[in-house]
């Protein structure tokens, strides 16, 4: 699975490929808003533009995400290219996050530096294919059988 490194917290995060930044960031307790953005934002639009993120990492690193959006292109013009809405982004492997790159934070190069020369796992490229269990088989021959019968009692022929 991919890996996303939050620089900010010190944590990596494993996630699916394809899975929103903000809806991972948001599931394992990353702190995506300053206040503005905890006060109000759009729940995921990319409309209100609190969400941005900066990927760190030579100019290819930003290819570990999707493409960057016309909602991101109009929202983010005056920002570095680097920088990205959280909800508008889809990872597709391994990347290293810095959340809210307005705010500095002390030693702010070094934990960067550290990030980067880290490596990280490329992890698979595709969602897991759950193989269905014999049991699963068994319960779908039940509800086939259920969808066969009346509804209510009183639909009975």
């Amino acid at each position: 699975m991919p890996v996303i490194r939050f620089v900010r917290e010190g944590r990596d995060v494993e996630c699916y490929p394809g899975e929103n930044l903000r809806d991972v960031a948001l599931r394992e307790g990353i702190q995506l808003y300053g206040l503005k953005g905890q006060l109000g934002n759009c729940g995921g639009c990319g409309q209100c533009i609190t969400c941005f993120v900066d990927v760190k990492g030579d100019p290819s690193a930003t290819n570990c995400l999707t493409g960057r959006t016309a909602v991101e292109d109009a929202k983010l013009r005056r920002r570095p290219e680097s920088w990205r809405l959280a909800c508008q982004a889809l990872v597709e492997r391994s990347v290293v996050i810095l959340t809210r790159p307005q705010v500095s934070m002390a030693d702010q190069r070094r934990r960067i530096d550290a990030a980067l020369s880290a490596p990280l796992p490329e992890g698979p490229t595709a969602w897991p294919v759950v193989e269905a269990s014999e049991d699963d088989e068994a319960e779908g021959d039940e509800n086939q059988s259920s969808a066969d019968a009346p509804a209510t009692p009183g639909d009975e022929p």
